[in-house]
């Protein structure tokens, strides 16, 4: 059997030479980290795969969005799957908002007082989620209300992107790319409080089942398919079953903090899938435990330094 190698790093390495000895190693996390970068490398280099990326937890707010935005504009992704509340916060901080450093141990009974909410150790203002329903109001009105009375998710966000203008914004590049971004739970946020409520004022149907139907679609014209998880919920399971009905990914990857053991989805290793015809039995997969907003940018730079 092969010995494991020990790891040998120097002062001004590449992350993607680092990647290569974590290879080298052959065990525990270091080797599913390098596997994550070589499946990234496959789906970057070879042009026949379409890739997904499937962002669920405060990926947006934590760091990530300039990362994902420049994946969508060098054509690295041809499709999100994401939160409510990654594009909320997408949304923040293209109106001209930003988050902010606090910390884990605050008095939220003061900081609700001074009109600021937190996510973990993120502060964001009231005044920012204020302008984000000032601005939906508007931007949904500006969408003729017939298409407004049976809108799919992504065709709503292709929309509102169309009206940004912060060169950074994910969702603005997603639609000058027509890249889609596939909202399933797009009310659980507080962009979907934001359009609930101009429902019950003006005509607007937000119906989620138009998204299942595109991405279906998309995959099921796609040579080979890729996708990238990071954390979990509902983004990874709406991605991986309209995978189904093509017999499954080609690879994927994905970097959570969750526990398989309790049964759970997002926890659930990738190899699993394949028991659901969500992944090919031939896939490539690797199950990274770890933060996300940690180690997807170290594996992403590492898979584009090797895929170039």
């Amino acid at each position: 059997m092969p010995y494991v190698k020990q790891m040998k790093l120097k002062p001004g390495m590449t992350v993607g030479k680092i990647a290569d000895e974590m290879r080298g190693s052959g065990v525990l996390g270091p080797r599913r980290f390098a596997d994550a970068v070589e499946i990234l490398v496959t789906i970057f280099r070879d042009k026949r795969y379409t890739n997904i990326m499937a962002i669920a937890g405060p990926m947006v707010p934590g760091g990530l969005r300039e990362l994902v935005s420049d994946l969508v504009l060098d054509r690295r992704v041809h499709a999100l799957t994401v939160t409510g509340a990654n594009v909320t916060h997408d949304l923040v901080e293209a109106l001209g908002y930003r988050h902010e450093i606090g910390t884990v141990d605050s008095d939220d009974r003061k900081l609700k007082k001074r009109g600021i909410y937190r996510i973990y150790d993120i502060y964001i203002s009231q005044r920012a989620i204020q302008a984000v329903e000032k601005f939906t109001s508007k931007a949904v009105s500006k969408i003729k209300e017939e298409k407004r009375r049976n809108i799919a998710p992504w065709e709503l966000l292709h929309e509102i992107g169309k009206q940004l203008r912060d060169p950074k914004s994910i969702v603005r590049n997603a639609s000058l790319r027509n890249v889609p971004i596939f909202c399933p739970g797009i009310h659980d946020s507080m962009l979907g409080i934001d359009l609930w409520t101009y429902g019950q004022l003006r005509p607007l149907y937000v119906n989620p089942m138009r998204d299942f139907s595109r991405i279906v679609d998309l995959t099921w014209g796609s040579k080979k398919t890729g996708l990238i998880i990071l954390g979990g919920g509902m983004p990874k399971h709406f991605t991986l079953l309209a995978n189904t009905f093509r017999g499954g990914l080609d690879a994927a990857v994905q970097f959570t903090m969750d526990r398989p053991e309790p049964g759970g989805l997002s926890g659930a290793p990738l190899d699993e899938a394949v028991s659901w015809g969500k992944i090919k039995a031939g896939g490539r997969t690797a199950t990274v435990i770890g933060d996300a907003a940690t180690l997807f940018p170290m594996a992403c730079i590492a898979a584009l330094e090797k895929a170039t």
